[in-house]
């Protein structure tokens, strides 16, 4: 059977929804009960708090397969839990290959060492900035900023290179990990068809949002870590971390060669899936 940790959120519930939406049963996994009902998908969910072992040890009974859409860092806590026999798929992140050291990165780390340490069937799944999903609002708030400014400061003018994926191919990559048999842990990374500037990212989002692209102003980096707690007091616009821009000067281009051929899936376009994103949003917006 498979178990679905994580289940109401982003990435997980996207993963029910195609499980339902295919007849393979599957148990819900959640901490909280009310959030997964509102999704209204079906099954019924065992709850469990990850902090929890002797809680998420009774919520994964059974489980032969287990799939987790939560962070990388309970991967231990999860490989402790699970059944001897049971094999496993994980979300990672891309950011684990960051120089820039943080808990999200580090985290990220540490669970994929306590996987291969484990020896245990599976794979981990580390995508780049994931778009697209129900709830996800990385390209929405960019849209929103860019809807506001005249100018688009960007820290060494937005050359440093993204390759966004769409969470449409995170739940393929998703369901395909799970369906075929892996021979011990291995660890791969999933990203879209192609690396491109920010610059270029900015003004892809800008189109698909019905916006005139603002033109970019390069500006050094270190400034723009400075303002950017202030986006906090300035109503309408979103919040953009320190850390976010610290990121903006960083290369996050990868090889999807071995996702192609482990998973067989070939990702999206960025254009083509902006223009699901804001149609999706669109009509959410309206209904």
């Amino acid at each position: 059977m498979r178990f679905v940790v994580g289940a109401a959120g982003r990435s997980g519930a996207a993963l029910c929804r195609a499980l339902a939406s295919r007849g393979t049963p599957f148990v819900p996994v959640v901490r909280n009960a009310a959030k997964w009902a509102a999704l209204g998908l079906p099954g019924t969910p065992r709850l469990a708090d990850l902090r929890d072992p002797e809680a998420l040890r009774a919520a994964l009974a059974g489980a032969t397969q287990v799939a987790s859409a939560a962070h990388a860092r309970w991967a231990g806590a999860i490989l402790a839990a699970a059944p001897a026999g049971a094999s496993f798929v994980f979300m990672g992140s891309t950011r684990r290959h960051s120089r820039w050291p943080d808990a999200h990165g580090d985290g990220v780390r540490a669970g994929e060492a306590a996987f291969l340490a484990s020896g245990r069937p599976g794979v981990m799944l580390h995508p780049t900035m994931i778009y697209g999903a129900q709830g996800e609002d990385n390209v929405q708030r960019l849209a929103a900023l860019l809807k506001r400014l005249p100018l688009a400061p960007l820290p060494g003018g937005g050359t440093a290179l993204v390759q966004p994926i769409h969470q449409g191919d995170v739940t393929a990559c998703l369901l395909a990990a799970l369906d075929r048999r892996w021979d011990g842990p291995q660890v791969l990374d999933i990203c879209g068809p192609e690396a491109l500037p920010y610059r270029d990212f900015l003004r892809a989002v800008a189109r698909a949002a019905g916006l005139k692209p603002p033109p970019v102003l390069p500006i050094p980096a270190l400034p723009l870590r400075l303002l950017a707690p202030l986006t906090r007091f300035i109503p309408g616009l979103p919040r953009i971390g320190a850390d976010e821009v610290r990121r903006l000067t960083e290369d996050k281009a990868f090889d999807n060669a071995p996702m192609r051929r482990e998973l067989g899936v070939a990702p999206r376009l960025l254009e083509q899936g902006l223009a699901q994103t804001f149609t999706q949003t669109f009509a959410r917006a309206i209904s």
